[in-house]
């Protein structure tokens, strides 16, 4: 499969520790800043459909605000219950100041 690299946001836009929700054609996807790194993933819990980009950063994975499943920023894994499933994860680049995340195609 081929990725299709969309433009998200300049790179200034999330700043470290936040998170934010965009609709990317049709997907709904969250990018988050953590440490020195930005980090793009599916944003909906696998558990129960919630909107994972109102939850928290914690130790390298995004907590649900709803049930407290947890995710790997980097993979998308499952990482604690009731979470059992995981979600998509997108490559990220930042090119000339702005952040693109690889959709499959």
């Amino acid at each position: 499969m081929n990725d299709n690299w969309i433009r998200v946001c300049a790179d200034n836009e999330v700043v470290e520790g936040e998170i934010r929700s965009f609709n990317i054609e049709g997907n709904n996807v969250l990018i988050a800043r953590y440490g020195d790194k930005i980090y793009a993933l599916e944003d909906t819990c696998s558990h129960d459909g919630a909107e994972l980009s109102d939850g928290d950063l914690v130790d390298g994975q995004i907590q649900c605000s709803r049930h407290g499943g947890r995710f790997d920023l980097k993979t998308g894994e499952a990482t604690q219950m009731p979470a059992i499933m995981g979600i998509e994860s997108y490559g990220v680049e930042i090119k000339q100041g702005d952040i693109y995340i690889a959709l499959k195609k």
